[in-house]
């Protein structure tokens, strides 16, 4: 029995270490797996970690100009308001001025679209009934100079302040609003140079 069990014996030896060298050959092969797949992964990582980077400086870039841009066109707006109400507040002086201060300025305006013909003036109600009494003899004077006349409607125009100088088929309007409109631009920049140095 001795040689019997002497081969089992040499069997169970060899198959030990069979198994042993399957054992240690997988468990190396795991291993190398495992780092094969650390590595990677940690390549993996780095390359997701370095384009997150890149992506977060580019949203946070992207973000502080669209924030830039939104707070630059709030200022603009915010300006614009304010020149805006600051034509609006000088249109109600102007409205304001005593009776002798508004004429002399209105005919400072006249003086401005006088034209060597015979023309016609039209004022808004409320000057109409304020008009001082000279007014038209005064129109006139500056109109002669310029080789002209102008005759005063007793009709008034539909407008609130200014006037409306026709000659022929052709009319002004220069009411303080329109005459604000038609020169809006430049207004607008002489206010914003005024109130924002």
């Amino acid at each position: 029995m001795s040689g019997l069990d002497d081969i089992l014996n040499l069997i169970e030896a060899q198959q030990k270490q069979t198994e042993d060298s399957i054992m240690k050959s997988a468990a190396d092969k795991a291993r190398k797996i495992k780092a094969d797949g650390a590595e990677k992964a940690n390549k993996a990582y780095e390359e997701h970690l370095s384009k997150a980077k890149v992506q977060a400086e580019k949203d946070f870039e992207n973000s502080c100009a669209s924030a830039d841009a939104a707070m630059k066109r709030k200022i603009l707006a915010c300006k614009v308001e304010l020149i805006d109400e600051a034509i609006e507040k000088t249109i109600d002086k102007l409205k304001k001025l005593p009776d002798k201060e508004y004429f002399e300025l209105i005919l400072k305006l006249v003086e401005r679209h006088i034209q060597p013909d015979k023309g016609f003036i039209e004022l808004g109600k409320a000057d109409l009934a304020r008009t001082p009494k000279e007014f038209e003899s005064e129109l006139n004077t500056l109109a002669s100079k310029k080789g002209g006349s102008i005759q005063l409607s007793k009709e008034a125009a539909d407008i609130d302040d200014g006037f409306i100088l026709s000659y022929g088929l052709i009319s002004e309007n220069c009411s303080f609003k329109a005459m604000i409109e038609s020169e809006k631009d430049e207004i607008r920049d002489t206010a914003a140079r005024a109130l924002f140095r």
